[in-house]
């Protein structure tokens, strides 16, 4: 059987767009997870904060959604607390986040997709190869190699995503092939007695460029960083929660620890929209805020972008979503731009000092 598109990866991302064309095209949607069962040997969860920003809001409401409370946990957040631990200074900012469960809102995205949408998960992608009027895509499900045509190929796959190292690969054109900087994020579970009333944002330039945070979620706390590859990601981890330890914080006995790839987009090249009749949505095009890495917005209204290319028929499909997605080039060269009020140390001192808003 040949499909129309392909789509690789689950997230909001790909099943968002699956959902959008899922009754004009023959789609397959493609993911290393089990979204559909609950498989102890193949767990759904993904190194996220689980917070919902201003931005993906506005998004739910643009694509007609409504959050289950289900996917909701306490307690809902109005306000950020800012820790600068290199300037010694802490501030309090008004800004509401819904607060979820991120692995319920991946199950819940997938659970509304069109019935016709097929849907193959524990699958794992490997490559595909050029054929006559496509490409085969070739994946291992349940220790079975496997491949299946198609048309057109999305890559949903997140910030380490094989179709765009594949693609990249096999093109000259070394403005295309430019990638956004390269984060780990760690992150741990605690169990917290007491319940925080907000987000934490903690800054600290001996221990990352970028930021740390702590998340309260029901019972538990969640405890992370965006940490630079290759400058001893583990060893700085170590030391945020020294140093959170000395501010009053206190960390023992992980219930689980995770981690993940978070793409850091510096310039507009980074955002690369695909080549031929194969496209990138959410982070693997490197949609993805430099100055937050709030991501969700990104992912939903990238593959709106794609969908709305794609209505139009796949012949030329690719250019049309080019030209939709210079907005988001746009805003992520204002984020940009934002961002030495947030991560150099002195401009963050004046703005922190000021009384503004918001530095987030």
């Amino acid at each position: 059987m040949m499909y129309d598109i392909v789509i690789v990866g689950a997230g909001p991302a790909g099943s968002t767009l699956a959902r959008l064309i899922g009754s004009k095209y023959k789609v397959l949607l493609l993911d290393k997870r089990d979204l559909e069962n609950e498989n102890p040997k193949n767990m759904a969860q993904k190194c996220c904060g689980g917070l919902l920003a201003p931005d993906a809001q506005k998004m739910i409401a643009t694509l007609g959604l409504g959050i289950p409370k289900d996917i909701l946990v306490d307690p809902q957040l109005f306000a950020v607390r800012t820790i600068d631990l290199t300037n010694h200074l802490e501030r309090l900012y008004q800004r509401f986040y819904f607060n979820m469960d991120r692995e319920k809102i991946d199950r819940w995205l997938v659970s509304i997709l069109p019935a016709e949408v097929d849907k193959k998960f524990n699958a794992i992608f490997k490559n595909y190869t050029d054929i006559r009027g496509g490409y085969e895509i070739h994946y291992r499900a349940n220790g079975q190699e496997r491949s299946v045509k198609t048309r057109v190929i999305v890559g949903a796959d997140g910030a380490f995503s094989r179709i765009r190292r594949t693609i990249g690969h096999d093109t000259a054109t070394s403005a295309d092939v430019s990638i956004p900087e390269k984060y780990i994020a760690i992150q741990e579970c605690y169990e917290s007695k007491d319940q925080m009333p907000y987000f934490t944002a903690i800054f600290d330039e001996e221990i990352t460029d970028f930021y740390a945070w702590i998340i309260p979620k029901g019972a538990h706390i969640f405890v992370g960083a965006a940490l630079r590859q290759g400058n001893k990601p583990r060893e700085k981890y170590a030391i945020l929660k020294s140093k959170l330890n000395r501010q009053g914080f206190h960390f023992d006995h992980p219930l689980k620890k995770e981690g993940a790839y978070i793409n850091r987009p510096r310039k507009a090249s980074q955002l690369w929209v695909g080549k031929d009749d194969i496209a990138l949505v959410g982070e693997a095009a490197g949609a993805i805020s430099p100055s937050s890495a709030e991501g969700i917005s990104y992912a939903l209204k990238s593959s709106l972008y794609l969908a709305r290319s794609l209505e139009e028929g796949i012949d030329g499909f690719l250019g049309r979503y080019n030209q939709r997605m210079r907005d988001i080039r746009l805003n992520l060269s204002m984020k940009n731009l934002k961002s030495p009020a947030m991560y150099n140390r002195f401009l963050r001192q004046l703005a922190m000092k000021s009384g503004l808003q918001s530095i987030k």
